[in-house]
C-alpha cells in the first residue's frame, strides 16, 4: 500500500512536470504564432499601400491626360469607395477575440464623436481636393516627389500635437525632404508643361504642398485622438473613424461637384474621352478601387502599428511613381529630378530609422519589468 502510494505520488509529480513543460512550450509557441500572424497582416497591408497608391495616382493622371477635366471627380475617386471599409470592419470584428479588459473607461459622447468625424472629414476633403488640383497642373513624377514631404509635415505637427522629439535623424529627414521639394520649384523650365502655364504650375505646386501638409496634420490628429478621445485602441474605433470621416468628406465633395456645375459636363466628357467610353468607366472604377484598397492598408497599418509607421510605408511607394511616369507619360527625368528622388529616399530612410529606434526603445522598456517580475518569482 505504501509502495503504491509512493508510485502514485511519483506519477503525479511526473504528470505535473509534464504539464508545466507543456505550458511553457505553449507560452513560447503561442506568442510566436501570434507574432507571425501579425507580421503577415502587416506585410499584406504594406503591399496594399505600396502598390495601390502609385496605381491610383497614375490612373488619376491618365484621366486628365485623355480628356478628363473635373477635379471634383478625381477628388471623389479618393473617397467614394469607403463602403469597402464596412466589409473590412465586419471581417476584422469576426477575427477579433472578445475583450477581457475589466477597465470600463467611459466611451466618448455622441457630440464628441460627431465633432471628431466632422472635423477630420472636412480636413480629408480639403487635402483630397488640393491633391487633385496639384495632379492636374503638375507632371505626375513631380507631384509624387512633392507629396513625399508629408513625412516632414507629420513630424512637424506631431511635435506640437504629440510632443514628438526632434532628434538629429528627424531634423535630417525634414531638411532633406524640404531640399528635395525646393529643387523641383527652381527647375520648372525643364518640366514637360506645354499645356500648363507658369502660374498654373505654381498653383499646382502650392496645392500639392497644401495636400501634403493636410495629410501630415490628419495623421498627427489621429494619433492625438487615440490618446485623448479613443482611449481604447480597437479595430472598431479605427475603422469607425475611417468610415465616418470618409462619409463626411464624400458628402462635402459631392456638394462641391453639384454646386460648381461640373456634373453637367460629365456626359460630354465621357463621350469625348480619347480612349473611349468603356476605358473612361474602367479608369475611374479602377482608381476608386485602388484608393480604397490603399485606405484599407493604411487603416490596417495604423491599427497594427501606428500612424507614423503607416505614413512611412506610404512614402515607400512614392518613388515608384516617377519611374512609371517616365514609361507611361514620358515625363522628363533630368539630373535635378533624379537628385530630388535620392534626397527624398534618404530623408524617408532617416525618418524610418528613427521610428525603428523608438520602437526598439519602447520594447526594451516593456520587457524589463517582465524580466524583473520573473526573477523575483
Amino acid at each position: 500500500m505504501g509502495i503504491s502510494q509512493v508510485h502514485y505520488c511519483n506519477g503525479d509529480q511526473n504528470l505535473e512536470a509534464n504539464l508545466l513543460d507543456h505550458e511553457e512550450t505553449e507560452s513560447f509557441s503561442v506568442p510566436q504564432t501570434k507574432n507571425c500572424k501579425r507580421w503577415l497582416r502587416v506585410s499584406i497591408y504594406a503591399i496594399f499601400v505600396i502598390f495601390c497608391q502609385p496605381l491610383a495616382t497614375v490612373l488619376g493622371r491618365l484621366y486628365y491626360e485623355n480628356g478628363g477635366k473635373s477635379t471634383y471627380v478625381v477628388t471623389l475617386l479618393q473617397l467614394i469607395g469607403f463602403p469597402v471599409l464596412i466589409l473590412f470592419r465586419f471581417f476584422s470584428r469576426i477575427r477579433q477575440p472578445k475583450s477581457t479588459d475589466t477597465n470600463f473607461s467611459q466611451s466618448p459622447s455622441f457630440t464628441t464623436l460627431a465633432s471628431v468625424y466632422l472635423c477630420t472629414g472636412l480636413l480629408v476633403s480639403a487635402y483630397a481636393y488640393l491633391s487633385a488640383v496639384g495632379l492636374l497642373y503638375l507632371p505626375v513624377s513631380t507631384f509624387s516627389l512633392i507629396l513625399a514631404s508629408q513625412l516632414a509635415f507629420t513630424a512637424f505637427f506631431s511635435y506640437f500635437l504629440n510632443s514628438q522629439r526632434f532628434t538629429p535623424l528627424i531634423v535630417n529627414s525634414l531638411f532633406l525632404l524640404t531640399v528635395s521639394s525646393a529643387l523641383l520649384v527652381v527647375n520648372t523650365d525643364s518640366e514637360n508643361t506645354t499645356n500648363v502655364s507658369r502660374v498654373q504650375y505654381v498653383i499646382g505646386f502650392i496645392c500639392t504642398i497644401g495636400a501634403s501638409a493636410g495629410i501630415g496634420l490628419v495623421l498627427s490628429l489621429i494619433q492625438l485622438l487615440f490618446r485623448k478621445v479613443f482611449t481604447k485602441h480597437t479595430s472598431s474605433a479605427v475603422l469607425d473613424l475611417a468610415n465616418y470621416q470618409s462619409l463626411v468628406a464624400t458628402c462635402v465633395v459631392l456638394i462641391g461637384l453639384f454646386a460648381s456645375g461640373e456634373w453637367r459636363t460629365l456626359p460630354s466628357e465621357m463621350r469625348n474621352y480619347k480612349l473611349g467610353k468603356v476605358s473612361y468607366i474602367l479608369t475611374l472604377a479602377s482608381a476608386a478601387i485602388s484608393w480604397q484598397v490603399y485606405t484599407v492598408g493604411c487603416v490596417g497599418l495604423i491599427f497594427e502599428s501606428s500612424s507614423v509607421f503607416s505614413n512611412s510605408i506610404t512614402a515607400v511607394g512614392l518613388p515608384i511613381v516617377p519611374v512609371v511616369a517616365v514609361i507611361v507619360f514620358h515625363d522628363k527625368m533630368d539630373a535635378s529630378k533624379i537628385f530630388s528622388i535620392i534626397l527624398a529616399i534618404w530623408g524617408f530612410l532617416s525618418f524610418v530609422y528613427q521610428h525603428y529606434l523608438d520602437e526598439k526603445k519602447l520594447k526594451t522598456c516593456q520587457t524589463k519589468p517582465v524580466e524583473e517580475e520573473t526573477q523575483t518569482l
